[in-house]
């Protein structure tokens, strides 16, 4: 059976977290999505908060599931069986970065390859932190955030 992890921090999940699922998760049996933490971010939601959206805008997909882990991913996609990490690439600078993780990833876990997808042409600029400041100002964030999520999102921001 084949698993993959696709991990993230997810501090609103976008429309383009959401793209690289529903194009990645055929590819696979079971297919984790992972809230991750990252100490260099400051959250907007909680880890339980973040996994409850990802759940919310995933059910249409069967082989989905949903968690948070606090421990490195390598030691996690070990524990769920996984050989595969799923990374979206929006520009080289991502794959620079991502590349270095894929190399630490493999040194921890020998069986563990990432697989990189790169964003589709209307998700390219999009991140968590620029829907962050597009909402401090109300700003339009129809096809930038996953529709069921647009109200918790701005609820969030009063």
């Amino acid at each position: 059976m084949s698993s993959a992890i696709y991990p993230g921090s997810f501090d609103p999940i976008t429309a383009g977290h959401l793209n690289i699922i529903e194009r990645a998760a055929p590819t696979f049996d079971r297919f984790h999505v992972c809230v991750m933490v990252n100490g260099v971010k400051d959250p907007m939601f909680s880890p339980e908060e973040r996994v409850e959206m990802i759940r919310l805008v995933t059910s249409h997909i069967p082989n989905v599931e949903v968690h948070f882990s606090d421990r490195l991913l390598a030691e996690f996609a070990r524990d769920m069986c996984c050989t595969v990490i799923v990374k979206g690439l929006r520009a080289v600078s991502d794959f620079e970065r991502e590349f270095q993780m894929a190399l630490i990833n493999h040194r921890l876990n020998p069986q563990l390859d990432t697989m990189f997808l790169t964003a589709e042409h209307q998700y390219m600029y999009l991140s968590s932190s620029a829907v962050k400041e597009l909402g401090r100002f109300d700003g339009d964030l129809n096809g930038l955030l996953p529709d069921a999520i647009i109200p918790i999102f701005q609820k969030s921001m009063k």
